[in-house]
């Protein structure tokens, strides 16, 4: 991307309510020379719900096929992408970025599914809560610059490159065994989430576990877990138990998800992970 560009704004999942962080988010676009288009149905309300699947669906297809849009800036999170993903198909021979995290994983993956890249970032209610280097984080990866190294809790096993693909765990369990899961053969998974007990993410974890999922794959990372039921310790003791004992780097408490610093990630970029150092780094 690069300066003038357009970029849209949809509301694919709950309806709009941070108006005030909403506005925020938008002039930290506007400060770095986009232009904001506004697709309908962006401040809708149906319940839990932006609009209904039609037309969020139709926002959806609308952006994602107008040449003059570069990108696509999502609002908010919350519930839905995955009932968009019901009888619809991205267009072929059209490729643009996709930005947000939390419930935006469900287009995030079914993307991945055709070869291409989305950055799980920040959406427009929660862009101004980031810090200065996060934001710069963010535009970085846009405009094809390098980013710096992230760095959390290694758990040892070495080093490991491979695609990065991460997401919401709840969102991501719904998707296993559907035609929008991706490949994850030779690839470093990564997960957050919010608002989950430890014995549900343990559940989750074992249905990755059970289903193979998890074979194949080169190394994992693991963002933040936010507002559990139980203290973090619980939460870590449940993440060693299921993932612990697997052959490959792990690296937790790299700062991405719900409740903080949210930095960017290019889904689909190739990337080191070392388990000894706990460190993240994106080669390309």
């Amino acid at each position: 991307m690069r300066y003038g560009d357009k970029i849209a704004v949809i509301s694919p999942s709950g309806p709009l309510r941070e108006l005030d962080n909403f506005q925020q988010g938008l002039e930290i676009w506007r400060s770095h020379g986009y232009q904001i288009e506004f697709i309908d149905g962006w401040d809708g309300i149906d319940g839990y719900l932006s609009a209904s699947d039609c037309k969020r669906r139709d926002a959806l297809a609308q952006a994602w096929q107008d040449p003059q849009i570069k990108a696509i800036a999502c609002s908010r999170g919350g519930y839905g992408t995955m009932r968009l993903l019901e009888d619809f198909s991205w267009p072929k021979g059209i490729s643009k970025w996709l930005i947000g995290f939390s419930d935006i994983t469900g287009l995030i993956w079914s993307l991945q599914t055709k070869g291409i890249s989305s950055i799980h970032g920040p959406v427009l209610t929660t862009l101004s809560l980031e810090p200065d280097w996060s934001i710069k984080r963010l535009f970085a990866l846009l405009e094809g610059s390098s980013v710096q190294v992230l760095m959390g809790k290694g758990w040892g096993n070495g080093k490991a490159k491979g695609k990065l693909i991460v997401g919401n765990l709840t969102v991501a369990t719904a998707l296993l065994g559907t035609e929008h899961q991706p490949d994850f053969a030779g690839v470093i998974l990564g997960f957050e989430d919010v608002g989950e007990s430890p014995y549900r993410i343990d559940r989750m974890l074992t249905q990755w576990r059970l289903t193979g999922a998890l074979t194949g794959i080169k190394g994992i990372v693991l963002g933040r877990f936010s507002q559990s039921s139980s203290d973090y310790q619980a939460v870590e003791k449940v993440l060693r138990d299921r993932l612990g004992n697997l052959p490959i780097p792990i690296v937790s408490d790299l700062p991405f998800g719900h409740d903080g610093v949210n930095a960017a990630l290019k889904v689909g970029s190739i990337v080191e992970l070392d388990g000894d150092l706990g460190q993240l780094r994106e080669i390309c």
